[in-house]
């Protein structure tokens, strides 16, 4: 498989503050990688410095083969970066729908093939963002999302504050999305388990450095280690 995104010897934060600290991982087309750790070691800010929205201290970022470490955030989403923000973000004087319609590209991913995998949003596509559930707006984000018609999708909490069968509801469609679809993904996830049972691959970051990097199977089978990395209980 292709290379799609390279990072090397990346370190980046929010002004002069440096939180990632030499971070180095490649991602092939088709890959699916668990972004894990304890609270604030960097995770949400490698995604967003993906996205290009922290100060890039050093080192770089190559999609498709060229440096985006200085290319500003539109032009990442258009060549195929695609981003559901821990926050959400809704629009409340957008409906359902306009919240799809407003940022779609052209690709397999359409409104229907979306109401297909999220009836819900159908039944309330006339309904304004924040008129949603939490679970509900979840959904809408990364339906979003993938209407923008991604190469790669990062995910950031996708499961945080979530009722249990909402959970296994997005479960269910982030599985079909990295298992059938062959999305490239990068999720970021407190419940660890949950993001190694999804994907194939898993990095830890502490203190902004990458601790430990492995299959997500072999992480998952390593109850000790596991718990050791990122303090499951």
């Amino acid at each position: 498989m292709p290379e799609l995104l390279a990072l090397d010897n990346v370190s980046a934060g929010y002004g002069e503050s440096v939180v990632l600290d030499g971070v180095s991982f490649a991602l092939q087309e088709g890959d699916s990688l668990a972004l894990l750790g304890r609270n604030g070691v960097g995770k949400s800010t490698l995604l967003v410095t993906l996205m290009g929205l922290t100060q890039v201290h050093g080192g770089t970022i190559r999609w498709c083969d060229n440096n985006i470490a200085r290319v500003p955030t539109y032009r990442r989403a258009h060549a195929g970066l695609g981003w559901v923000p821990q926050e959400r973000f809704m629009f409340p004087s957008l409906t359902v729908e306009e919240h799809l319609t407003v940022v779609a590209r052209p690709g397999p991913w359409n409104l229907a093939r979306l109401y297909e995998v999220f009836p819900r949003l159908q039944e309330r596509r006339a309904n304004m963002g924040n008129q949603l559930s939490g679970g509900e707006q979840q959904m809408l984000a990364i339906a979003r999302a993938l209407i923008t018609n991604p190469r790669l999708l990062l995910l950031d909490e996708p499961m945080e504050g979530l009722a249990p069968i909402i959970v296994q509801e997005l479960m269910r469609v982030l599985q079909r999305l990295i298992s059938h679809e062959g999305l490239s993904v990068i999720v970021v996830e407190q419940h660890a388990r949950l993001a190694l049972s999804l994907t194939r691959r898993a990095i830890v970051l502490d203190r902004g450095r990458i601790v430990h990097a492995s299959s997500s199977q072999s992480l998952l089978d390593d109850a000790q280690t596991l718990d050791r990395l990122v303090a499951v209980a």
